[in-house]
């Protein structure tokens, strides 16, 4: 057998493809647990592992490949035919074709369940329903239970969903979830307990299987051991990609398949866990060698082939103040004199001002605008990248959540301040009053209709009749804009009577409001550097509907674009240069994720993250200050922040630290980076004096 196929591997990478294939009489190697540390070569290694087994003899048919995307298991297969192809020639397309069971986790139990049905009391002909679906099955158990007709707010369908999706994958009481994860609706228990139960038989009795069935099927399947072992022995060797991204679910499957751990691959990276929110657990890499005795080999990679030495030093240097984890220390052959940067700016404002300068002045070097990334934390964080981007002109796409201006809740805002501002703007009238309950299509298309020609619309609007259910809201909404309209509070002022005003129904209508209730404090921040309403609104004016969809997608007339990511939307890629935003305590780590030190762990893996999808460059970015509302007794609007406890003093010489903007010895600091050079007002003054 040619080895050919393996040269280009590293020391590491080819441990990790040969490790027990070829051993005497057929057997087969114990547990393998590869730690793929980021950019170290993780798809190349495993699509080489699969390849090196169809090569040595391996029947493909009985090799079971798992990935977390459908996209992932297509190229990894057409890596894997490219290697066979090379050492077997047309032989090695042939072997690649009998590769039929690659795919998702949903996807493979799929296949299983239809196979197995009747042997799980399950109908063959069961059809599965999407997430839409399900949420829509969850709602009319809720209706039929009367749960949607109670006083007090029941959580509606999405979170209903939610809660019995991490019960179900995280395989924990649901007590427990409640309690840890949605601690609002705790005060429903015992209802929630009767809704799901209502569910699960809705399903049985409509022979429906959810998302979360494909794996709990699977998994309650593996609990009998005489089923466990059928299905296990129609597999000789089983791998499993990103396996720190597996729940309690996946891993019951996995040890139920390979009980011994008998040609039983994980790959992954503890370092890069961050999917507990989506119920994955990091235990489930932690802890994988000693499930097996004897105990999982561990094949560290730890050679990275993306970034610079001096991004790597600092991002080895935040994740090895970790509690828990596999050592190892990513090192590279690409020496670099650039350290990455620690740039203090005072407030978010400036913040969107560096990242934009940086981004122009990196294209203008000849970097082009899709080789460079901003992340966050947090969707709304990049609310004022957002609008300073679309001010200049710059092209971005937006992955993880939609764009600040594109968001219902920010949409819904600036409504009410573009019919204030023209009566006849129907499409911003029409959104506005369908925002009361009571309100629908037919009553604000009467309403619209009547104020057309009308010489007074308040007057008109505070005459109309309406609703039963709209009898209180009605009059508060035309007082607002009637106070818009006089113009009687000035502006910025005005978008805090729309907040004040928009706010109850923002938490009438979404579950998730506060987090949606800091967009809406960033929305008034950015209004305040607007000298007048007018001005604001046609400024955050954004591109033409043809030109962009609802969610945020590729500009269809720039061919060019900045990327724009949360961290966790961009794990698994990388660019050039790399800016995170707000390194500090409160965004990372968020307050919403700092309860537990579990929390805080996969916080610290979070900024790991980010910082090592930089290839060439990375800033990471300090406001000084962020905006508040309400916090202070005085009225003070901002408050102040400290660098990410996840920077400690001692690493901070790995980084090259800046302030910007960057002020003349002293000058004042208050002044900023652009002064008057020609007072062209004073000039044209003068030709008339």
């Amino acid at each position: 057998m040619s080895a050919a196929h393996l040269e280009k591997l590293n020391e590491g990478q080819r441990a990790a493809v040969i490790h027990g294939i070829g051993l005497p009489d057929g057997k087969v190697g114990g547990p393998l647990l590869i730690i793929a540390g980021a950019g170290s070569g993780k798809t190349n290694t495993l699509a080489h592992r699969v390849a090196h087994l169809i090569i040595a003899g391996a029947d493909p048919r009985r090799i079971l490949l798992m990935t977390f995307s459908r996209r992932a298991a297509a190229e990894m297969g057409k890596r894997v035919e490219r290697i066979c192809a090379k050492v077997l020639g047309d032989k090695g397309g042939i072997l690649t074709d009998a590769l039929t069971w690659s795919g998702t986790f949903h996807g493979i139990s799929a296949r299983l369940l239809r196979e197995y049905a009747i042997e799980l009391g399950l109908d063959p002909q069961f059809t599965i329903h999407d997430r839409e679906d399900s949420a829509d099955l969850m709602n009319l158990a809720r209706h039929d239970l009367g749960f949607s007709k109670m006083e007090s707010r029941f959580p509606a369908k999405g979170t209903c969903l939610s809660i019995y999706s991490r019960a179900v994958n995280a395989e924990a009481p649901l007590e427990d979830i409640l309690r840890a994860n949605y601690p609002w609706c705790a005060g429903w228990h015992k209802e929630l307990r009767e809704l799901f139960a209502a569910y699960v038989e809705a399903k049985q009795t409509q022979n429906v299987l959810d998302y979360d069935d494909l794996l709990l099927y699977w998994a309650q399947a593996m609990s009998d051991t005489a089923f466990s072992d059928e299905i296990g022995d129609k597999w000789d060797y089983v791998l499993v990609d990103e396996y720190q991204d597996t729940n309690c679910l996946q891993a019951t499957i996995l040890t139920g398949l390979k009980p011994a751990g008998r040609g039983l691959t994980v790959v992954g990276d503890d370092a890069q866990a961050i999917y507990s929110f989506r119920a994955a657990t990091v235990r489930n890499i932690l802890d994988f060698p000693k499930e097996f005795s004897p105990a999982a080999e561990i094949i560290t990679l730890d050679r990275n082939y993306r970034s610079t030495q001096p991004i790597l030093a600092a991002a080895n240097g935040v994740i090895g103040l970790a509690r828990e984890r596999f050592t190892k220390n990513l090192w590279t052959e690409r020496a670099s004199n650039e350290r990455p940067r620690l740039v203090t700016v005072r407030d978010e404002v400036d913040q969107a001002k560096f990242v934009t300068d940086e981004v122009l002045e990196n294209r203008e070097a000849g970097m082009r605008l899709k080789d460079q990334a901003v992340l966050f934390r947090t969707s709304h964080h990049s609310g004022p990248l957002e609008v300073e981007l679309t001010r200049r002109n710059i092209p971005f796409v937006k992955f993880g959540g939609l764009k600040f201006l594109d968001s219902a809740h920010v949409k819904d805002m600036l409504a009410a301040l573009r019919f204030a501002q023209n009566m006849r703007d129907r499409v911003a009238g029409f959104r506005l009053m369908q925002l009361l309950p009571g309100v629908g299509p037919a009553t604000a298309q009467a309403a619209l209709d009547a104020i057309a020609d009308s010489a007074d619309p308040i007057e008109t609007l505070d005459q109309l009749p309406c609703p039963a259910r709209a009898q209180v809201d009605w009059p508060s909404l035309v007082e607002l804009l009637a106070g818009l309209r006089s113009g009687a509070s000035g502006w910025p002022a005005e978008i805090g009577q729309v907040r004040a005003w928009y706010e109850p129904h923002l938490e009438r209508i979404h579950e998730d409001f506060e987090m949606r209730r800091a967009d809406l404090l960033q929305l008034e921040e950015i209004a305040a550097g607007y000298p007048t309403r007018e001005r604001f609104l046609t400024d955050l004016t954004l591109d033409p509907p043809d030109a962009t969809s609802g969610q945020a997608g590729v500009p269809l007339l720039d061919e060019d674009y900045l990327i724009l990511s949360t961290i966790h939307s961009a794990k698994g890629q990388e660019w050039r240069s790399v800016f995170v935003l707000n390194t500090v305590d409160g965004c990372i780590p968020s307050d919403l994720g700092a309860g537990t030190t579990d929390e805080i762990e996969e916080e610290r893996r979070l900024l790991y993250v980010a910082m090592t999808r930089a290839r060439d460059s990375l800033n990471l970015v300090v406001p000084q200050r962020f905006f508040t509302h309400g916090q202070s007794p005085t009225g003070d609007r901002h408050v102040y922040a400290s660098r990410t406890r996840f920077i400690p003093a001692n690493l901070v010489e790995l980084f090259e630290c800046r302030a910007w903007p960057v002020v003349a010895p002293g000058s004042d600091p208050s002044v900023g980076p652009r002064q008057v050079r020609l007072d062209v007002g004073a000039r044209m003054r003068g030709m008339w004096r």
